[in-house]
């Protein structure tokens, strides 16, 4: 599977009220044989219906709940004041604890079920606005947790906005953040009235107090860094002028963290941003919400040039509790600031001092280098900065220009030689081109270093992932010493910034209730020795359990990647594996269709085919139920072409595994992969107790389907390729267990999924609607012979949830 990249929009917090209500919800109330973990409600499960042959309900009870059940239902789901409520449906959060969450917009809510009242939606998603929240759940073992949240004490003084504009205009937030430092430097005790402003890098400034004038110009003078080659740095002059454009209302703030307006102040939260940011700006390497420094813990390298950076992320969000700075750790690629040859050497992984560049080799060195700073070193301690914009085609012995006025040429050997005593060492490799393309500019390699400090934007290969997520992965405690180190380093008390605005950061993490909930019973087949299970701590096994729905698979064979597995390994893991699907509670030939096949990684579109058509040959027809497939532990692409071959080419289930747990042939691997060949036919493992016995809220009652849907985005360094949209529904009722899922590509970076709804025009029938959602709906009557009467759709994005609502209802409509 990808590496999912995380969205910058994304909530990173989990924040608590301190005092719930004593409200609970009649749905909520569960008998206490469910509840207390000495038993499964047995009696309940006799005297409630079969759950494949549940009746829908009748007309009059549908009409009469609505699309959206129980009026009594509406006390678990979070809701700004409107006069036309709506069914929200929120992303889970996945946690042993149900935590009440804030979102982007400053609403908070549990997300766990959807409000119960009649629907009625605006023509815009812009205009819908939310009930309050009625109410809190009480299900649970009540608890203190500690969340990654900072509280912060309000401001009370007036918080200014000044538009600026910057001429001529610089695309650079680098620059800008230069050119307004110099200008905070030159005019801070005379025309700015000792104020000192944070910036956010492009067209506005923000105050604490107003400035002694409406509007000024000012004239700034910048060397430029980045210069040619020779002669001296240029000075930039640069107009800079500065208006003043609103008043922040800190009292709409402090009327909203209190309750008494349901609209956050967008434009206060934002200063408040900017302020807290400006500081960490000036220290560290700002990507983003996120800023980053080798200082910060000890740069780990990735391999070919790169390394990674620890960094933490930062934003203040308005809770229940207050106001709060969020802060979480964070990790980026960077790449490694060598020379320029060690660097080549890494890219390449071979001695580059000897041995000539092939063409490959430059246009791989090329493509990393191109837009990456260097320094050079070849005069002391003048260490020009220069951006590399190509490389030479020619070695640096054959490199000539011309001086003179054109009238004569010298060998950049000579040039470098006789300008600055430098002997070139190593002539065979080519020169880094720098500057303007069109006025040639020659670097030898050896001569130069890569600055520190540039982020590497384009796509990771699989090796780098992997040490990138191994540096990443932190246990709780861990993750809370970096957090509060990260804080205590900040020391946003002696923040210059935070006190010329008024603002305190605790350095202490937000203790907030929070409430374990009881874990649900699991059903497994009769003939188990165990029938049923109670997880303990979010785990149990499948020991003594059969799996409720055990599929069969008849006709299955295995292809061999790994050159290191030997056919009797294959053999004898093939085996192990049937035995354990076999005692798992599925039927399955201990015996494949063909014998096992060995082949290439880099013939596997060949080897598939050989394999699927041989299959057909053997059993006259009938097509392979199941492929097993041993793959080489690194494998690169051979999985993800696997994958693509069979399900949208051949049409066969396939099941993937590695090397290592095929010499290895762990029961409890073999486990968890007979877990996946059951639910890949077509099977069910287990069912939660509550859903056969009818008794899981707004679920049970009336046919229920529930969506899942999110957007992937393509990694950095793709500008190109597709984002990648997946949609998944439920396809049995009452027990939820079985998922159809539907996957679409789409613009780039789109986050709205554009294949939800559709319409076009058919020359016969005329305008047609359709779309996943109307395909997962039929395909859910089909599976269970009845239309659904409610729909729970989980979105990733709030807003997005809107309008996937409104489209729904169109669609039922």
């Amino acid at each position: 599977m990808p590496i999912r990249q995380m969205k910058d929009s994304s909530e990173q917090h989990l924040v608590i009220k301190t005092h719930l209500q004593n409200t609970m919800n009649q749905s909520q109330k569960q008998p206490k044989t469910a509840q207390n973990g000495k038993g499964p409600p047995h009696q309940e499960l006799q005297n409630s219906k079969p759950h494949n042959q549940t009746s829908p309900p009748t007309k009059n009870r549908g009409r009469r709940r609505g699309r959206g059940g129980r009026k009594s239902d509406q006390n678990d789901v979070f809701m700004r004041p409107s006069s036309r409520p709506c069914t929200v449906a929120h992303k889970p959060v996945n946690q042993v604890c149900d935590l009440v969450g804030s979102n982007a917009n400053g609403a908070v809510g549990n997300g766990r079920s959807l409000c119960a009242t009649e629907m009625g939606f605006p023509t815009s998603s812009k205009s819908l606005s939310f009930a309050p929240r009625p109410g809190y759940g009480q299900v649970g073992t009540k608890c203190i947790v500690k969340a990654n949240h900072f509280f912060a004490e309000l401001p009370d003084k007036d918080l200014n906005q000044y538009d600026v504009t910057i001429t001529p205009e610089v695309a650079s937030r680098t620059v800008n953040r230069a050119i307004m430092a110099e200008l905070v430097r030159l005019y801070k005790e005379s025309d700015l009235g000792m104020r000192l402003p944070a910036y956010d890098g492009r067209k506005s400034l923000y105050t604490a107090g107003e400035l002694p004038f409406v509007w000024k110009e000012f004239k700034i003078k910048l060397v430029d860094e980045l210069d040619g080659i020779n002669g001296p740095k240029r000075v930039r002059e640069y107009k800079v002028v500065i208006k003043f454009a609103a008043r922040a209302n800190m009292h709409h703030l402090g009327q909203f963290l209190a309750g008494k307006r349901a609209d956050a102040p967008q434009e206060a939260l934002q200063i408040l941003d900017i302020v807290l940011r400006e500081l960490s700006t000036k220290r560290y390497c700002p990507i983003g919400r996120s800023f980053f420094s080798p200082s910060i813990r000890t740069p780990q390298r990735l391999g070919d040039g790169l390394e990674s950076w620890c960094g933490f992320y930062q934003s203040i969000r308005p809770t229940q509790m207050g106001l709060s700075l969020n802060i979480d750790m964070a990790s980026a690629a960077f790449i490694e600031p060598l020379p320029v040859i060690e660097f080549v050497a890494q890219l390449l992984g071979k001695d580059v001092l000897s041995r000539t560049l092939s063409d490959s080799d430059r246009v791989k060195i090329k493509k990393a280098l191109r837009g990456v700073k260097v320094e050079v070193t070849h005069r002391g301690t003048v260490r020009r900065k220069y951006r590399v914009s190509g490389l030479t085609s020619q070695p640096t012995r054959e490199l000539v220009f011309p001086v003179d006025d054109n009238s004569t040429m010298k060998s950049v050997v000579e040039y470098f030689q006789e300008m600055y005593g430098f002997t070139i060492q190593h002539t065979h490799l080519p020169c880094l081109q720098v500057g303007n393309q069109k006025k040639a500019n020659y670097l030898p390699m050896e001569a130069c270093k890569i600055v520190e400090g540039q982020r590497y934007t384009k796509r990771l290969n699989e090796r780098q992932i992997t040490a990138l997520l191994k540096v990443t992965c932190q246990r709780p405690r861990d993750r809370e010493n970096d957090i509060l180190q990260t804080v205590q380093q900040n020391a946003y008390d002696q923040d210059l910034y935070a006190k010329e605005f008024g603002i305190k950061i605790s350095e202490k993490l937000a203790s907030v209730e929070a409430r374990i909930l009881p874990a649900p019973w699991l059903k497994y087949h009769e003939n188990g020795k165990e029938k049923d299970c109670l997880p303990q701590v979010g785990q149990w096994n499948m020991m003594n359990k059969k799996m409720i729905n055990g599929m069969t698979v008849s006709r299955w064979a295995c292809i061999n990647f790994s050159r290191s597995v030997q056919e009797s390994v294959a053999r004898g893991f093939c085996n192990e594996l049937a035995q354990m699907c076999q005692v798992s509670g599925m039927e399955f030939n201990p015996e494949p269709v063909i014998p096992i096949h060995n082949a290439r990684p880099d013939q596997v579109e060949k080897a598939l085919k050989h394999v699927y058509h041989s299959s057909m040959s053997k059993t006259k027809g009938k097509e392979l139920e199941l492929l097993l497939a041993i793959l080489p532990d690194n494998n690169g692409s051979l999985y993800g072409d696997l994958k693509r071959i069979c399900e949208t080419d051949l049409g066969i289930i396939s099941q993937c595994c590695l090397t290592k747990h095929v010499f290895k042939i762990s029961k409890q691997y073999l486990a968890n992969v007979s877990l996946k060949i059951n639910v890949k036919m077509g099977g069910r493992n287990t069912v939660l107790l509550d859903a056969i016995s009818c008794r899981i809220p707004l679920v049970s009652d009336i046919p229920t389907i529930i969506f899942g849907a999110d957007v992937t985005h393509p990694e950095n360094g793709e500008d190109s390729s597709p984002s990648i949209a997946a949609v998944v529904a439920s396809q049995d009722w009452p027990e939820v267990t079985k998922y159809a899922g539907l996957v679409c590509a789409q613009a780039h970076r789109q986050e709205l999924i554009q294949d939800l709804y559709k319409t076009w025009h058919d020359p016969v029938r005329g305008t047609v609607s359709g779309g996943m959602i109307r395909d997962l709906l039929i395909s859910f009557r089909k599976a269970t012979g009845q239309k659904p009467l409610r729909i729970i759709f989980y979105r990733s994005l709030f807003l997005s949830v809107l309008r996937v609502k409104v489209e729904i209802i169109s669609i039922c409509v």
